[in-house]
């Protein structure tokens, strides 16, 4: 079979020096993963889940569609706790982050309608708008000014795609001002809490409910498989909202359900993350160590466990990362068509578990 073209889009993508590879972490200190309180390697985390295990034994997969033969009584008393803990009226479990926005955007939009997204927004949220047959605009990123002029001009039902917190650059949404102008302009805000969930917020519940904003927003997608430590997402709104998903997301319709063993993870984490004060007092005194200690070199704002240092150049980015990593610290080059060009950069990703002679090292290592 001839595989010429996919060969020939693939050298094309190691002449730019942007060929990906997966790879094992091994033993390295990890300032790479997501895993922001540890989690997922926590004892703790592990020990609950057999817990949990233990008091609803499971005895099958979940064996297929919730529609069909997937649904059962413990994901629906997971996704009524989550959406208490989360001050939401009711909330729907989903696969994936992915899944969640790609089941959301691409069935709720309708053609004639108008999403109005960030322009860092993630992918999982552009794929979904490119099924929903809605009309699309981005606006500069975090700019009021540019939110409300693209807005002037939406038309049908207006939405509005927010991070949080935002996973390339570290910097949160400036939710409240985002909000006004929502009620302003009778749009809803969608807003992505993937990276917030779980250490923004004094328990870990994310940046719209530590801002007080809940009632403000059409719906909100929290992910697990950051701080939460485990997999799976969960789509928060009204009762008319999760009913529509039910009856029109094909990103929940046509496919498996998560198995008990992943909603036990769900519910053990959140029988844990909101209750971890200390690690996310430890969290927030690493990143100030690391910011202070980079003084003086090129970086994006950003108080959350994200720390970008921009390194500019696919080539260099990479020299800069194996430097690192040859010093035993898992940091991964970010290039460009991940990022745009000339933004190319060291994600730096600090977690409750680092210690203070780790960070040290990092910025030894980083400042040369």
């Amino acid at each position: 079979m001839d595989e010429g073209f996919l060969l020939q889009l693939l050298a094309q993508r190691r002449e730019q020096h942007a060929f990906r590879e997966l790879r094992l972490q091994g033993t390295l200190v990890d300032f790479c993963s997501n895993d922001y309180l540890g989690l997922a390697r926590s004892a703790a985390m592990q020990e609950a889940v057999h817990a949990l295990l233990q008091e609803r034994p499971v005895i099958h997969g979940s064996t297929g569609s919730r529609l069909l033969a997937g649904n059962y009584e413990w994901i629906n008393d997971v996704e009524k706790d989550l959406a208490t803990f989360h001050h939401a009226d009711t909330g729907l479990i989903y696969n994936s982050g992915y899944d969640a926005n790609l089941g959301l955007f691409s069935c709720v939009p309708q053609k004639g309608d108008t999403v109005i997204y960030d322009q860092l927004i993630h992918a999982s949220i552009r794929d979904g708008m490119r099924l929903s047959r809605a009309t699309t605009f981005s606006f500069q990123h975090n700019d009021l000014a540019d939110l409300e002029k693209k807005l002037q001009h939406a038309t049908g039902n207006r939405f509005v795609a927010v991070e949080s917190v935002y996973s390339m650059d570290g910097d949160m949404a400036p939710l409240t001002a985002i909000t006004a102008i929502c009620r302003q302009y009778e749009a809803h805000l969608v807003v992505d809490e993937a990276h917030a969930t779980g250490v923004t917020g004094l328990r870990g519940e994310g940046l719209v409910q530590q801002l007080g904003l809940e009632q403000q927003c059409f719906a909100r997608v929290h992910t697990f498989g950051k701080a939460v430590g485990c997999h799976g997402a969960v789509v928060l709104g009204s009762a008319t909202l999760r009913d529509y998903l039910i009856n029109f997301s094909r990103a929940f319709i046509y496919t498996t359900a998560l198995p008990p063993t992943a909603i036990a993870a769900i519910a053990a984490s959140y029988s844990l993350f909101p209750y971890m004060k200390e690690a996310r007092t430890q969290l927030a005194a690493l990143i100030r160590q690391f910011r202070e200690g980079m003084h003086g070199m090129e970086m994006l704002p950003s108080e959350t466990p994200i720390q970008v240092v921009l390194t500019r150049g696919n080539e260099h980015t990479r020299t800069v990362a194996h430097n690192l990593q040859e010093a035993g610290l898992d940091v991964r080059a970010i290039l460009h068509p991940t990022v745009p060009k000339g933004q190319e950069r060291l994600r730096i990703v600090i977690h409750s578990f680092n210690t203070p002679e780790e960070v040290a090292q990092l910025i030894k290592v980083l400042k040369g």
